[in-house]
């Protein structure tokens, strides 16, 4: 079996949680960009690039992880 470091992270519920942020944090972004005024399009690049800060902080968090073994 394929070990996956990232299971242990907050005590196994990363795995959840990273799919609900991936799915509701760019929806947020986007939702808040469209109510302050911004172009349909800006919003849109703006909750795209909500998604990179979730994976470096489960690299970041990995890597931590790694460091203390």
């Amino acid at each position: 079996m394929i070990e996956d470091p990232s299971d242990e992270l907050m005590d196994g519920m990363w795995i959840f949680l990273k799919r609900i942020l991936i799915i509701l944090v760019p929806f947020w972004v986007y939702l808040l960009a469209w109510s302050a005024g911004a172009p349909i399009i800006v919003a849109a690049i703006l909750a795209g690039l909500s998604v990179a800060p979730i994976a470096i902080y489960e690299n970041l968090k990995l890597k931590e992880h790694q460091d203390e073994k």
